[in-house]
């Protein structure tokens, strides 16, 4: 029997962005520039790097393999916060108040504008925010969002059938109609990619305009109801796992006292078994989870 393949040794650029050093783009322009070192020569587009590599940017020591534990964060995200790491304007973003690391850096899971509130995920981990990012992994986003209006049975179908906004198909996974009186009512939506605006873009379509957007799921991860605007709330162990497992990818877990989680119940709820990412695949639609609805206000 031929031996199995060792794994590949992964590539420069990958490495040190999942790691939280920057994004993908950033260091390649880095080492095209030539301010990237291995081992004291200059690195290489492409070039791959084992453990022990000693890798420095302007002479600085950087790490491209995880020596800590894999930490995740829920944040529930204030209006008025923005989600870059710094801001020109000189506004507050969601980095400001995190915990410190003694190694990389922490990483948004996608982003909220400055006016939309609720679950923000943040990770120490770029392969895992990278995975749950990625189109082909099949995770939904679940909003619940406040229309000046109410949407009638057709304009609802038609939002989960797909409309064309500017050269570009927008959908619904699914919407719910949720609760209101008079002018305001809310709904539950869920959809499968992350596009600037597409909530309120898919509202505006249909003639109403979303005075309230906050964010209550992302994939398996949940906003706990007990969770305060601008605190935030560590997975424990156990929903550590969890989230690893489904996602299929490994994790340095945490031990001792770091293992107790910080919220009083888990912050996942039960999600569909997913694939192996392909860039081909398309999950089967999901509704809102009926327990997600609490923090509307």
């Amino acid at each position: 029997m031929a031996d199995a393949p060792l794994q590949q040794a992964p590539r420069l650029h990958k490495a040190l962005a999942e790691m939280g050093h920057g994004s993908r783009r950033q260091v390649e322009g880095w080492i095209a520039d030539g301010r990237v070192s291995v081992n004291g020569e200059p690195a290489r587009l492409g070039q791959r790097v084992e453990q022990g590599d000693a890798i420095t940017l302007d002479g600085k020591p950087l790490s491209a393999h995880r020596s800590g534990a894999s930490r995740v964060l829920v944040l529930n995200k204030p209006e008025g916060l923005v989600c870059t790491r710094r801001d020109p304007e000189g506004r507050r973003t969601v980095f400001d108040s995190l915990p410190r690391l003694r190694q990389g850096r922490w990483i948004a899971v996608g982003r909220l504008d400055i006016a939309t509130t609720g679950l923000l995920v943040l990770t120490n981990d770029g392969a895992l925010a990278h995975r749950m990012m990625h189109p082909s992994t099949g995770l939904d986003r679940e909003y619940a969002v406040r229309a000046y209006g109410r949407l009638d049975d057709a304009w609802m179908q038609r939002l989960t059938d797909g409309v064309v906004i500017d050269g570009e198909r927008y959908a619904f996974t699914d919407i719910r109609y949720y609760d209101g009186s008079g002018r305001n009512h809310w709904y539950h939506v869920a959809l499968m990619d992350g596009k600037n605006r597409a909530v309120r873009k898919l509202f505006e379509r249909a003639g109403l305009t979303v005075s309230r957007l906050k964010r209550v799921r992302f994939g398996p991860v949940i906003l706990p109801s007990t969770l305060s605007r601008g605190r935030f709330a560590e997975l424990g162990h156990a929903d550590l796992k969890a989230l690893y497992d489904l996602l299929k990818l490994p994790a340095t877990l945490p031990s001792g006292r770091q293992r107790r989680q910080s919220a009083k119940a888990s912050m996942l709820v039960p999600y569909p078994e997913l694939e192996s990412p392909s860039p081909s695949r398309e999950r089967a639609q999901t509704s809102p989870r009926r327990n997600s609805t609490a923090g509307l206000a």
